[in-house]
């Protein structure tokens, strides 16, 4: 697991905001086939099926895949998809805490939790 600093997450967020959009765009557009993925995956297990859209769907899910690939190469933890919601490992007084931050919030982290506490233990920086 890397640990960060808050300076060495500040500078990787103009990186991270990017990665992040392109998972959030994804997993919008994958949402919009989940009806037809069901289905799809029902009538596989009775020795049928398939997708109308499914190049599209596959694609999307491999792009979807790449993102999230590229965001923990980074060593960055993706939360949430929907708002864009990542973590970055550090330490604080001693202890690994994880440094907050989602999409439409600022240029540099303003928020941190303990690893245990999630989204709605965050405490300001």
């Amino acid at each position: 697991m890397k640990i960060f600093t808050v300076e060495e997450a500040n500078a990787l967020l103009p990186e991270v905001r990017i990665i992040a959009a392109k998972i959030q765009r994804a997993h919008r557009k994958l949402s919009q086939f989940r009806d037809q993925a069901k289905e799809a995956a029902k009538a596989a297990e009775q020795g049928g099926g398939g997708m109308a859209n499914g190049v599209v769907y596959a694609t999307i899910l491999t792009d979807l895949t790449t993102q999230m690939a590229e965001l923990e190469a980074l060593g960055v933890q993706l939360k949430d998809f929907e708002r864009g919601l990542v973590d970055f490992p550090s330490l604080r007084d001693g202890r690994v805490v994880l440094l907050c931050w989602q999409l439409g919030e600022g240029d540099e982290l303003e928020w941190w939790h303990d690893v245990d506490a999630g989204f709605a233990g965050r405490t300001p920086l």
